[in-house]
């Protein structure tokens, strides 16, 4: 039965943790309109035809190479999709660029050098220039005519970005900022042409500004011998006396760190989705190659712990578009009530971005671990084969190391989930506080009947509902023993993100298989629901291991005891039969030849 529209309603940001969500209220890859369709199918085209038959060319540096596949790139209008309409831009919606991040991650040196250009080299210029930068720079950056980067890190500060020694003077004539300083590990710095560059004006406060190659004073290093990621430029650029017009101070002079960390936001999204779309080729490579290569007079395809591997990628793939989907669509929802013609309508775009940056950060720090898990099985099932060069597993293992460093390193964005939901809690945007007291009540009062959940997917939506219940009342447990000091305690802060990240998987995952089945039938949510129990069992595990973490740290004697009592009874499940789960979706995806949910 199709689910009943119901009326939308903003969805605060961290709100996952404390309402039921509906199904009609998350979107999925299924709800793509016709246009996402296409435009999915044209970048797909775009890089199997254009982009991976320059790999190996790219992949040794020939930037000419890469300079022609942006134009391109441009042409089709990828790289313009988040500009207005007015600059050359599409002007299309996040789930748009999610799918082109998604679709182009066929080749991860090109996909990191397109998303340095069109994402954090071009975004600080859509949300935060003035009329005049927009006009001067944005219709070349969509067409590809301009490469953009972007330079915040430094040597000395990397995650901690505001700690920058990049400094900023006006001229005494006033017309000029004379940079000074150094940045680190710019993505697509040994070719661009304009640079977000981060410095602190008169040593103290921490403003952007917009530099171009030919500024006096602006030098770029040699490029950086690296790990993975070899097809994409990566150089430290250097500021010596380098002169930029006034004109070209982006933003305010002192809240650079509002554009710094509203972009990185927007960047962690599709960093996910590239995750997600650069897994996708690495379980078509394992699978073509576990059916042709024989062990003991068989294909290694037909053996059950290979057959275990490929099960769990493709889960994980289908766990991953339901997250980011399901965020780029509440951000989609929230930005559709603006008026872009308003003068306040850059403002409350930013205002609508951040207000996912808990979802953002989950799905960065997921999706980047979701991949090293997918190429790692890839080089497992490639055996020694899987170590060499020729082959394309020891490159996809090489280059998706790196997601865990991007967009601020997971451990970094991991604070940023609880910190974040903390704070929210704190000022009262987030009822959590009312919630968790609510549950701390519930709960110490002694065993109860349960949520009485029933109609399609119970178990499992019984399953998150007692996941947020573990999350809420260690949060609790941790917030009443450590107060405003658990800013401090950076495991407890770990290991609480690490539940609400599960957490947020496991709904989306249920929600997606839940929705298929009202729309389509039972018959087409047979594997989505066999991924999604599959994927159940082993959050849900992960899950019970951090609350056990932060109640031993905060608990002891009678009260540990009572708290691992509440913790097995919230736990308390019936195990799914995961073994034939996983042979029902490993068949399926052997048969197909890559991953798939019919």
């Amino acid at each position: 039965m199709a689910t009943t529209a119901i009326p939308k309603t903003k969805i605060l940001g961290g709100s996952f943790l404390l309402e039921e969500r509906q199904t009609a209220e998350v979107f999925t890859p299924e709800d793509f309109s016709e246009q996402h369709q296409m435009i999915g199918q044209t970048t797909e085209e775009f890089a199997v035809n254009e982009i991976l038959p320059q790999a190996e060319k790219i992949e040794h540096k020939d930037f000419s190479a890469t300079r022609d596949l942006l134009k391109k790139a441009g042409d089709l209008g990828l790289s313009g999709v988040e500009i207005p309409e007015a600059y050359g831009g599409l002007e299309m919606d996040k789930v748009t660029a999610a799918v082109i991040a998604d679709r182009i991650a066929k080749y991860a040196g090109f996909c990191t050098t397109w998303g340095g250009h069109s994402g954090i080299g071009t975004l600080p210029i859509v949300y935060f220039g003035t009329e005049e930068q927009k006009k001067k720079y944005l219709p070349k950056l969509a067409a590809g005519e301009m490469v953009g980067a972007y330079a915040l890190s430094e040597a000395s500060s990397g995650s901690d970005a505001l700690n920058c020694r990049a400094k900023a003077e006006l001229s005494k004539d006033g017309k000029h900022y004379i940079l000074n300083g150094e940045k680190m590990w710019i993505t697509n710095a040994g070719f661009a042409d304009l640079f977000t560059v981060f410095a602190k004006v008169d040593g103290e406060k921490f403003s952007a500004f917009l530099v171009e190659k030919n500024f006096p004073g602006f030098s770029v290093g040699n490029e950086e011998h690296k790990m993975g990621i070899r097809g994409s430029s990566t150089c430290p650029i250097i500021l010596n006396d380098c002169k930029v017009p006034v004109e070209n101070l982006l933003g305010d002079i002192g809240k650079g760190h509002i554009i710094a960390f509203n972009i990185l936001n927007v960047g962690r999204f599709k960093l996910g989705a590239m995750c997600v779309g650069g897994a996708r080729v690495s379980i078509e490579q394992a699978v073509a190659y576990a059916k042709q290569r024989k062990a003991f007079g068989k294909v290694i395809a037909d053996f059950g712990l290979v057959r275990e591997k490929i099960a769990n990628m493709a889960m994980l793939i289908y766990v991953g578009e339901s997250l980011v989907y399901r965020t780029v669509g509440m951000m989609d929802e929230l930005l559709s009530s603006i008026d872009k013609a308003s003068a306040e309508a850059a403002k409350e775009t930013r205002k609508a971005i951040e207000e996912y940056a808990v979802e953002c950060s989950i799905v960065k720090v997921w999706g980047s671990e979701m991949i090293d898990y997918v190429v790692d099985e890839t080089v497992q099932i490639y055996g020694g084969y899987g170590f060499v060069e020729e082959y394309p597993a020891e490159r996809a293992y090489r280059d998706a190391r790196i997601n865990r460093i991007f967009e601020g390193t997971n451990e970094i964005n991991r604070l940023i989930i609880t910190g974040f939901l903390l704070k929210r809690a704190m000022s009262g945007q987030l009822p959590l506080m009312p919630a968790i007291k609510k549950l701390m009540d519930e709960v110490l009062s002694g065993p109860s009947a349960g949520e009485d959940i029933e109609g399609p997917l119970a178990e499992e939506r019984k399953l998150v509902a007692n996941a947020k219940k573990l999350g809420l009342f260690v949060a609790g447990a941790a917030t009443q023993k450590y107060m405003q000091a658990i800013q401090d305690q950076q495991e407890v802060m770990g290991a609480i993100a690490d539940m609400t990240i599960e957490i947020y998987a496991m709904e989306s995952a249920v929600l997606r298989a839940q929705k298929i089945a009202e729309q389509k039938g039972q018959a087409a949510a047979v594997l989505p629901i066999a991924m999604t129990r599959v994927y159940m069992t082993q959050a849900f595990e992960k899950v019970e291991a951090a609350a056990k973490k932060v109640i031993a740290d905060v608990a002891e004697g009678d009260m540990l005891r009572t708290q691992l009592a509440i913790l097995r009874r919230l736990a308390k499940h019936e195990p799914f039969n995961t073994i034939a789960l996983r042979q029902q979706i490993a068949g399926k995806t052997i048969e197909r030849g890559k991953y798939t949910l019919a």
